[in-house]
């Protein structure tokens, strides 16, 4: 099926819709159920809420999660820095306060540890590549007076991924458009990239992902403001459009054959190999809340987004996703 009639059909499936027939709800006690086929999920009340009622933001930043442990770390813009939850919701330790304003974050195994890699984007310590450990400890960064004589200015730092080489690739999403490349230790390699809307060119670089799916790893691309997922090769090179007609895509976590996409218009897509849609979740009927950052959070309702800007999947095809919200927002989406 062609995506041109998939987005014209898969929208009615796309909103919450809890058992019973009662509507999506912020006071809902029981699960709301979106998606659809084999991508139906329940949104969970109540996860992740924090205790005495502190708010988790505001949230405009990136989520992981632990392959070791399956524990979910989700960054904020608050002093707090990042937030670390178990699986049901329930919030441990928050680490990393020097952290405070990750855009992004990627994780990867190495010599049996769990690595954190952020993009820094505001916050104590703005505009820097930073690499710590679950305590929160700092094993590496890349900021300006390291980073070299990078190709359109160090500035507007919106990603970072971690190829299986180790190399580093950090985005300038906010600004030049520029993708750089760094080797392990923080050396740069090469930039590569721009601003525009032709081959090879993004218009807003806002988050990225290396995807394994086709044989030789490539970079996958959120190109926000021209609402497509675009690929790259690990050297830069351009390969072609993955996907289109997009609603402002933030952020993306791939499973198997599949990825997800955080789109900041208020909706989660799910994308099958070729980048043809076969799920939306959690879309919002209410374009007065798209994108919106100040949407009160007794406004939002439980199944539905907003904002969508950070998002990952677990090993069990479950689904963590943050809004881009003043007070803060991360749900949990249980796959069916």
């Amino acid at each position: 099926m062609k995506p041109a009639l998939l987005l014209s059909l898969l929208p009615v499936l796309a909103f919450a819709h809890p058992e019973d027939g009662t509507a999506p709800g912020k006071d809902l006690d029981h699960p709301v159920r979106t998606g659809n086929g084999a991508w139906s999920y329940e949104a969970v009340p109540h996860w992740g809420e924090l205790p005495g009622g502190k708010n988790v933001g505001p949230t405009h930043g990136g989520v992981i999660v632990d392959p070791k442990t399956g524990f979910i770390y989700v960054s904020t813009d608050a002093p707090h820095g990042i937030l670390v939850y178990q699986p049901d919701g329930k919030a441990l330790p928050a680490i990393a306060p020097e952290c405070q304003g990750f855009h992004a974050m990627a994780v990867r195994e190495e010599n049996g540890a769990t690595m954190i890699y952020g993009a820094q984007l505001g916050g104590p310590n703005p505009l820097r590549i930073c690499k710590i450990d679950t305590s929160g400890k700092v094993v590496l960064q890349i900021s300006k007076a390291t980073a070299g004589d990078v190709k359109g200015g160090w500035n507007g730092l919106t990603a970072v991924a971690v190829a299986p080489d180790g190399s580093i690739f950090c985005s300038m999403g906010y600004g030049s458009q520029h993708i750089h490349k760094f080797d392990a230790a923080g050396k740069l390699i090469k930039s590569f990239g721009g601003k525009g809307q032709g081959d090879g060119l993004t218009t807003c670089s806002h988050g990225m992902a290396i995807d394994t799916r086709f044989g030789e790893p490539r970079l996958l691309v959120c190109d926000r403001e021209s609402r497509r997922l675009v690929h790259f090769d690990l050297e830069g090179n351009w390969i072609g459009v993955h996907a289109t007609n997009l609603r402002r895509p933030c952020t993306i976590s791939i499973l198997g054959d599949v990825c997800a996409v955080a789109e900041l218009e208020a909706r989660v897509t799910i994308l099958d190999k070729s980048g043809t849609p076969v799920a939306f979740l959690g879309d919002n009927p209410d374009k007065g809340q798209w994108a919106k950052f100040p949407v009160p959070k007794d406004q939002m309702k439980l199944g539905i987004f907003t904002a969508p800007h950070g998002l990952s999947f677990d090993k069990d095809g479950n689904l963590y996703v943050q809004d881009w919200n003043q007070s803060g927002r991360v749900t949990k989406l249980r796959k069916l």
